[in-house]
């Protein structure tokens, strides 16, 4: 079979095909946790096994501990139940969601995705996250 030589348009070409950002990973990961949310059942979400490193050795809750719960009860419309699980697992979806349909329109425009690090130091996400740790070492120390 033939092969067709690399000219320098063809070069050019090859050079501006997408690659995949660190926003693409986590949007494609995230969009795919919510996917696997609505798979399982909010019924029996409770019964299920502790996936937690942390909770698992020391039997007390880290930061992210019902977040799982949080998504089932969330893609199945508990808010309730969602909020009552971990209270920042809509916020996280909504975060996900958010960067998902920002990062599908600019693929669509052949533009540049947004640079992760750039938005994970945008100062509402970083006062959202000091608040989420807050919120881990409350419940850590009450838990104790």
């Amino acid at each position: 079979m033939p092969t067709t030589p690399l000219t320098e348009e063809r070069f050019a070409l090859l050079r501006r095909q997408p690659r995949l950002s660190a926003s693409d990973v986590a949007a494609v990961g995230g969009v795919a946790g919510i996917g696997v949310a609505f798979l399982l059942s909010p019924d029996h979400i409770e019964d299920g096994p502790v996936i937690c490193p942390f909770r698992a050795l020391t039997g007390l809750p880290c930061p992210g501990c019902g977040l799982t719960r949080s998504w089932v009860y969330a893609a199945h419309g508990w808010w309730r139940e969602s909020f009552a699980s971990h209270p920042f697992g809509l916020v996280l979806v909504a975060g996900i969601l958010a960067l998902a349909v920002t990062v599908a329109r600019r693929r669509a425009r052949h533009e540049a995705p947004p640079e992760l690090d750039r938005l994970l130091k945008h100062p509402v996400v970083l006062a959202i996250g000091a608040i989420w740790l807050t919120f881990g070492a409350v419940r850590l120390v009450l838990a104790i």
